[in-house]
């Protein structure tokens, strides 16, 4: 898991048909998922020690972009490895979470990172973008399933041109489902491959590419996890 996606979205987006056109927002319950990871903070890195999948996604996505390019960061959590890692390879990071804590410890590991408190519901209202290209590690899961369509939109809405996304998922066919994590609860949601490869893109994104990868946290209490990571490009 990574960081939270959104908590208590209020902003619309702007003239025009916006990307949340459509969904309930006062069906948005946030609730206890961003105060989880206030509570986690640094042992988040400590239980999930190991992340190739994430370090390989965000290589793929360095290496699509020239230096210099704006890359946005859902969900930055700690900043590690992602925002360091795009950072170090020439980018300018803006990483956006729901969790005081993890946005003060990305600072403290990426103080070359723009840090913002913001729900991925929020995006097109907030005035950050265009951006080059983006990630989302782990994040869209603390969504309901009836939600995530409507964030991939947001997302490709923030995107120039055909840029690269790199989303990070737990393969399971659940919808806010409530899970112990490290000492707390929060609630995930999920596909199967199949699925989550077809929201994706009919939410205007081409898969070019998809890893999957075991996964057994260095913590008892959660579960060994599939995740998958799509490498996608903006359908212009």
């Amino acid at each position: 898991m990574s960081s939270s996606a959104g908590f208590g979205a209020s902003g619309r987006s702007g003239a025009g048909v916006g990307a949340y056109d459509g969904f309930d927002r006062t069906s948005i319950d946030r609730s206890g998922q961003a105060e989880a990871f206030d509570a986690i903070g640094d042992r988040y890195d400590e239980a999930f020690p190991h992340k190739e999948g994430q370090i390989a996604g965000a290589a793929w996505l360095a290496d699509q972009l020239p230096p210099g390019s704006r890359v946005l960061d859902v969900g930055c959590g700690t900043g590690l490895p992602t925002a360091r890692q795009l950072t170090d390879a020439g980018h300018k990071v803006v990483g956006v979470d729901l969790s005081s804590s993890m946005l003060k410890l990305c600072r403290d590991n990426v103080p070359e990172s723009e840090c913002r408190k913001l729900d991925v519901a929020d995006l097109e209202s907030s005035g950050l973008g265009p951006f080059d290209g983006a990630v989302a590690f782990f994040s869209l899961l603390m969504l309901p399933r009836p939600e995530i369509p409507f964030a991939l939109r947001a997302l490709r809405s923030r995107l120039r041109a055909e840029g690269p996304l790199v989303l990070g998922m737990v393969e399971a066919d659940v919808n806010d489902f409530a899970i112990p994590f490290l000492g707390n609860t929060i609630r995930v949601s999920g596909y199967l491959r199949d699925e989550l490869r077809g929201v994706v893109q009919d939410a205007g994104f081409d898969v070019v590419g998809e890893d999957a990868r075991a996964y057994a946290p260095a913590s008892t209490d959660v579960p060994p996890e599939i995740q998958l990571f799509l490498q996608c490009r903006r359908r212009p």
